[in-house]
């Protein structure tokens, strides 16, 4: 009889990508039919853009047409705006209206932004990762993924992605809980332990780990995980497996499909076998360069990789400011401003890295990040293990 597998929900590929236009500093060209042109650090309707057949832009959303006829180069133009001089680039937008995403995402707990990533972007990080295109290269692991590629910090940026779970969690004040890095999945041996099923932080439900969402959190959403696809995901290689709607039943993944806490056990794979991959669970095979979006509640786990070909994602929790984070972010953004990575960012994306990255407190005189007390920490380790 043959094994039923998860279920695969094949994303279409795009045959038609809008355009962002893009200022010096890194804001994007919007337009409003009351109020006009503005300049924007979000990628909502407003600031998105299409080709139109004489070779200007129209304006998505309220059809108003740019002219930029006879000017010689394609990705880069002059135009007035507010009767004032201004050069923008073209850049590479997204195959659907940010709105139509976000309306997805809460009907579904989920949305796939589908190869939002350009291919030039796409390719430096397959370069940071040591994978598909760049698979012969030894991974640096010296710095933070952050630090060494400009591609990276980008990525971490991205607007519409960002947009979207603001609108989501209903906060314009969200943190990274972690430093944003790859995980790559080789190919399955067969005998090493895998990943069980459980839900993301701050819910940990299905976690060996200190800490999680004791009761369902109901409308107040506590996380959203960002995957930036690197490699193609594919059941095959090894794409991570969903419970898609599962956020919606706000508790934890049943113990008997294998969670994580179970997996975590030396042996446990060898007596037990692998967590649950039938039908009712889900995999999205997605291109690379695309950025998975899902609610935190949901249930999933790692595939398991039957191919030769490594499989990277870049993965982020993301978690509103009142949110304790999962882990320090602060010396890695400290580095990332010492490394030449941080000159080559516009304004826009050096504003947004320094409010994802740099958790704050108020306090007399104002607001202060947080940061690591290493003398305090060594004191709490000598106290733990002394027994009082």
């Amino acid at each position: 009889m043959t094994q039923q597998l998860e279920t695969i929900h094949k994303v279409p590929i795009p045959t038609h990508f809008y355009s962002y236009l893009v200022a010096d500093n890194g804001s994007y060209l919007s337009h409003d039919a009351e109020t006009g042109f503005s300049f924007s650090s979000e990628t909502n309707d407003s600031a998105i853009w299409d080709r139109s057949g004489d070779g200007g832009f129209k304006h998505v959303s309220t059809g108003y047409h740019l002219n930029t006829v006879g000017q010689e180069d394609e990705t880069a133009f002059s135009v007035s705006i507010n009767g004032e001089a201004q050069t923008f680039r073209v850049a590479h937008g997204p195959a659907e209206l940010p709105s139509e995403y976000l309306a997805t995402i809460r009907k579904q707990g989920w949305v796939c932004l589908t190869q939002i990533i350009d291919d030039e972007t796409l390719q430096e990080l397959e370069r940071t990762a040591g994978t598909d295109r760049f698979s012969h290269l030894e991974v640096d692991r010296s710095q933070p993924a952050i630090c060494q590629n400009t591609a990276v910090a980008r990525t971490v940026a991205e607007p519409l992605s960002l947009w979207v779970i603001r609108q989501y969690m209903q906060t314009d004040d969200i943190r990274l809980s972690h430093v944003p890095g790859f995980a790559v999945l080789g190919q399955d041996d067969g005998k090493r332990n895998v990943q069980g099923w459980h839900s993301d932080f701050p819910y940990h439900w299905g976690v060996p780990a200190r800490g999680l969402v004791p009761t369902p959190s109901g409308e107040t959403v506590l996380g959203v995980q960002r995957n930036v696809c690197v490699s193609p995901f594919t059941r095959e290689c090894g794409a991570t497996a969903f419970k898609l709607g599962s956020h919606a039943l706000d508790r934890p993944p049943p113990k008997e499909w294998g969670d994580a806490t179970a997996h975590a056990k030396p042996g446990y794979r060898a007596e037990h076998g692998l967590p649950y991959n039938g039908p009712e669970a889900d995999v999205v095979d997605a291109p690379g360069g695309s950025i998975i979006l899902y609610d935190s509640r949901t249930w999933h786990r790692a595939g398991v990789n039957q191919t030769t070909k490594k499989r990277a994602a870049m993965l982020q929790a993301i978690t509103p400011m009142y949110i304790f984070p999962k882990n320090d972010t602060s010396r890695a953004y400290k580095r990332l401003l010492e490394s030449p990575v941080y000159e080559e960012l516009n304004q826009r994306e050096k504003q947004e890295i320094q409010n994802l990255m740099v958790h704050q407190f108020i306090g007399p005189g104002g607001e202060y990040a947080i940061t690591p007390d290493r003398e305090l920490t060594e004191k709490v380790k000598t106290a733990t293990t002394s027994g009082y």
